[in-house]
C-alpha cells in the first residue's frame, strides 16, 4: 500500500471538505482508496457522518432531467399550470422518491405530462403509470385508454390497483378510465417543483 505523502495531506483535506468522496480522490490523486483511508485516519481528517454522506452522493447525483435555463411564453404558462397542477393532486412529502400525481381527470393528467415533457425535459422511459380500477373487467381497456393518450408504451404500467367491488356505481361512472398515478423517481424534480410552489405563494 502506497503512503500518502504528508506535502499531499492538504490537498486530500481540501478535495474531501469541498465534497469529493473517497473513491473520487483516488481517481483525481491516484492514491488507493485503502492509503487515503489510513492517512485521513492518521491525520486526523473527520469522516463526514453517514446523514452528511447521503446529502453530499444526493447534491453530486446528475438529475434525469433537464430544465432550460430559457423558457418560450408557452412554456412559462406550462410551468404555472403545471405547478399549480402538482401543489392541487400531487404527493408533496419530501419522503417521497420523486414526483407522483394522482388525478382521473385526462385533460389535467394530459396536461400535467405536457408539463414534465416539455418543461422538464424528463427522461420518459423512467417515467411509471399506476392504475387505480374500480373494474377489474376493464382493467386492459383503461390501461390502453392511458397508454394511447399519454403516448407512454404498457411496459411503463406497473400491476394496477383493483379497488373493492363495493364500490358505487356512481363513483365507477365518474371514473370511467380509472385513477392514475403518474411517477417519476426523482428527487431532485419534487425538490425543485416543490420550490416552483413555494413561489407561487408568494
Amino acid at each position: 500500500m502506497a503512503t500518502v505523502p504528508k506535502q499531499e495531506i492538504s490537498k486530500i483535506k481540501n478535495l474531501y471538505g469541498a465534497g469529493f468522496n473517497v473513491r473520487q480522490i483516488s481517481e483525481k490523486t491516484g492514491y488507493s482508496i485503502n492509503s487515503l483511508f489510513y492517512a485521513m485516519r492518521h491525520h486526523k481528517i473527520a469522516r463526514r457522518d453517514r446523514k452528511a454522506t447521503a446529502a453530499n452522493s444526493f447534491a453530486q447525483k446528475e438529475p434525469s432531467f433537464n430544465v432550460p435555463k430559457t423558457l418560450s411564453h408557452e412554456q412559462v404558462k406550462l410551468k404555472l399550470l403545471g405547478t399549480a397542477l402538482y401543489w392541487a393532486e400531487g404527493y408533496k412529502t419530501e419522503k417521497s422518491k420523486g414526483i407522483d400525481f394522482a388525478n382521473s381527470d385526462s385533460n389535467m393528467v394530459l396536461l400535467f405530462f405536457r408539463f414534465l415533457r416539455e418543461v422538464c425535459h424528463i427522461d420518459e422511459n423512467r417515467i411509471k403509470v399506476l392504475l387505480y380500477s374500480h373494474d377489474e373487467y376493464l382493467v386492459v381497456e383503461q390501461r390502453l385508454y392511458w397508454s394511447n393518450l399519454l403516448k407512454i408504451p404498457l411496459a411503463n404500467f406497473s400491476k394496477p390497483y383493483i379497488a373493492k367491488s363495493d364500490t358505487t356505481l356512481e363513483k365507477k361512472r365518474k371514473m370511467k378510465y380509472g385513477l392514475v398515478h403518474l411517477r417519476y423517481m426523482d428527487k431532485k424534480l419534487l425538490f425543485l417543483v416543490l420550490r416552483w410552489i413555494e413561489e407561487l405563494k408568494i
